[in-house]
């Protein structure tokens, strides 16, 4: 017999905090304390001062850090809501939550027939992260180094975060101009376009969204265990391999950190050394900022010891105009945490690829 996984319950709202392109904040006193919790409207519909709701608060619970709010499941008075949306593929299938949209894929899509029909990326450039606080900067140093003009699509995977509205990132670089558009695939949702696959999120990027450069990463959050494989910062090789199959060029983001106080995620993490040294079989371009001689003597060791240095391409590029980029677009990133003046080489890893997919572009 299964134990119960879910902790339920039920609270008024106490006030509205926010809302953000579907996603609404809200405050919720339950037996007396106050929580704040997280409403998708498209699931579960709006939500109202003085109306009751009921909470998953599992991860409150368990005193999680990524992932760790109360989610809104049911608001009381929204028994009727209908799926008026087209399209007939589910996501978070067969599960109570399960969500109906059209996926570019489906006959009923108006791009089915582009992606039946196509044939290869054509060497478009694909900067593929593993954490979604590489976004932004890899976003920002693209645009910052673009020679001409370039349609930039952000493809986010089911690694972590599965509601596109949860990233914050993703909405100031749509309102910046860094983001052209977006596409959530597997389970993951709420981009403009929906994807089964990350292969055919690929494909919509380049056939439907019409992008020059692509960008990759999960939602915000991550899954870890602490073990070698146990972190879905696996698929940060899986999509390095679909890339190439498709006919793009794949830039990974090295993982880089000289801050972080765990050893496996000291220099470069372990995350990439496995996804990048054993998960993927294709040839790619990793993405190296401008490091200190010291340490980049440590991060060229590493990526020796996991064979990584012989199997792909090192590339290094000056990222070192990043922090005045990010401030001239109104953009602060953190990852762990830690900002750019706290962790530099983490976000000019990223901001290297960027800098590489612009000149790709260019060549």
């Amino acid at each position: 017999m299964e134990s119960q996984m879910i902790r339920i319950r039920r609270g008024k709202v106490s006030r509205i905090l926010g809302s953000y392109e579907g996603l609404t904040e809200i405050e919720v006193e339950v037996d007396g304390a106050m929580h704040k919790a997280v409403n998708l409207d498209a699931l579960t519909g709006p939500v109202a001062e003085g109306g009751g709701v009921v909470l998953n608060t599992t991860a409150t619970a368990l005193g999680l850090g990524s992932g760790g709010d109360d989610f809104v499941i049911f608001v009381e008075g929204n028994d009727r809501l209908n799926a008026i949306s087209p399209g007939h593929i589910m996501k978070l299938r067969y599960t109570p939550l399960q969500v109906k949209c059209l996926s570019v894929e489906e006959p009923d899509s108006p791009y089915h027939q582009a992606i039946k029909d196509f044939q290869s990326l054509g060497g478009m450039p694909v900067i593929v992260g593993s954490l979604h606080s590489m976004l932004a900067p890899a976003a920002v140093a693209l645009k910052a180094a673009e020679r001409k003009p370039l349609k930039v699509a952000y493809i986010m995977t089911d690694g972590a975060a599965l509601p596109l509205s949860f990233s914050r990132a993703v909405r100031e670089l749509r309102a910046g101009g860094f983001l052209d558009g977006t596409v959530t695939v597997g389970h993951a949702f709420g981009g403009d376009l929906e994807a089964v696959n990350k292969h055919s999120g690929l494909i919509a990027a380049r056939e439907a969204l019409k992008a020059d450069v692509a960008i990759v990463t999960m939602g915000p959050g991550i899954v870890g265990t602490g073990t070698k494989y146990g972190n879905t910062a696996l698929e940060q090789g899986e999509i390095v391999d679909a890339v190439d199959l498709l006919g793009g060029r794949a830039i990974a983001i090295p993982r880089l950190s000289f801050a972080d106080p765990r050893p496996r995620h000291n220099g470069v993490s372990h995350h990439f050394l496995t996804a990048m040294g054993e998960v993927a079989r294709s040839r790619a371009v990793v993405a190296m900022p401008q490091l200190e001689p010291a340490l980049e003597r440590v991060v060229k060791e590493q990526l020796a010891r996991a064979g990584i240095a012989s199997r792909h391409v090192i590339q290094a590029a000056d990222a070192g105009f990043l922090p005045g980029a990010l401030q001239k677009a109104g953009i602060a990133v953190s990852s762990m945490g830690r900002g750019y003046n706290e962790d530099p080489s983490f976000f000019e890893a990223a901001a290297a690829a960027g800098v590489i997919a612009a000149e790709m572009v260019s060549n």
